[in-house]
């Protein structure tokens, strides 16, 4: 073969995707998953990973190899597990959750790629969402306008609502965003906002005595992991003074909230793989946006409603993905 051949033959090699291997089977993607979570908590959102990667043509334990770990609800077993995951070789990590403001700390050799509940900006991560930190980016699930219509709802279901408490972690990233755009149109609707920070059970134990001295008639539960972990605490106590809860995740809604109306979460993880392969063929996390949700859902309990006796007005029901009954 002739130089000029040779020069051509190597252009075009260089220019096939990662996995199109001309003269054999090409090395499988290697990656890690790391979260400070159980497993059995995020397997719909580990479905929905695959199915992204399968839309893009990955298929795990063929081109595509994932090393899982898991701190079972130890945020500091989180070093050492992405200490593992960087020893196995892994080209690139997925951070879930509570586990990337960890990750973010220790400075990893190889690329990020994070999904995270709370404002990435607030959290250090980002200079703006357009402008990710370092070698991570991700997607958020945080949507703090939101809340302005969850509390919309709230007054269509209760009858003459005029006060509503808030149940909220302080150290939650973005936390402020929620309460200030909550406050503003509790203003607009001439509802009273009772804020009570809890990041904590013993701060748990503070809001519902306070709630208990001054009743409100409905709650809203700002969406994070301290609130999943202990939202039967909230429901039973909620149930006990007949109070109908709001929150953003489906799952508050399965568990015992009236309603949920935020992002859907499993699109959310299904886009990750599309980052993962883009930084796989040579995309630089600073390079790619924080990515926001794009699709939402709403979720309505007609059990709750109707232990509650509140009715669900008929263009909320036509409006719902989800009818629990």
């Amino acid at each position: 073969m002739d130089r000029r051949a040779f020069l051509v033959s190597a252009m075009t090699l260089a220019g096939l995707p990662r996995f199109a291997a001309a003269q054999g089977p090409a090395k499988p993607l290697r990656i890690g998953w790391l979260s400070a979570q159980q497993e059995a908590s995020l397997a719909p959102y580990r479905a929905a990973l695959r199915q992204g990667f399968g839309e893009l043509g990955y298929i795990e334990g063929q081109n595509l190899l994932i090393e899982y770990r898991f701190g079972n609800d130890q945020l500091t077993r989180v070093p050492e597990l992405a200490a593992e995951l960087v020893n196995s070789r892994v080209e690139l990590i997925i951070a879930q959750g509570a586990a990337v403001s960890e990750v973010a700390k220790l400075t990893l050799p190889v690329p990020i790629v994070y999904v995270f509940s709370g404002d990435p900006v607030s959290a250090g991560l980002a200079d703006s969402l357009s402008r990710p930190r370092g070698n991570m980016t991700g997607l958020t699930l945080m949507a703090a306008e939101l809340n302005s219509k969850r509390l919309e709802m709230l007054r269509d279901i209760v009858p003459e609502l005029r006060r509503v408490a808030i149940i909220a972690n302080p150290e939650h990233h973005g936390v402020n965003l929620e309460r200030t755009n909550s406050e503003e149109t509790g203003q607009r609707l001439g509802i009273e906002i009772r804020y009570y920070p809890t990041p904590s059970l013993e701060a748990l134990d503070i809001a519902f005595a306070g709630i208990k001295a001054d009743p409100a008639q409905a709650i809203s539960v700002f969406s994070d992991g301290f609130a999943v972990q202990n939202r039967k605490l909230i429901f039973d106590f909620a149930s006990d003074r007949r109070m109908p809860v709001i929150a953003a995740w489906s799952i508050f809604a399965r568990s015992g909230a009236i309603c949920s109306y935020g992002p859907l979460q499993s699109e959310q993880y299904r886009r990750l793989a599309g980052y993962v392969d883009r930084i796989a063929k040579g995309a630089k996390p600073a390079e790619l946006p924080i990515q926001q949700p794009t699709k939402f859902e709403t979720v309505i309990n007609l059990k709750v409603a109707k232990t509650l006796g509140l009715s669900i007005p008929p263009a909320l029901l036509a409006s719902a993905d989800e009818l629990i009954e």
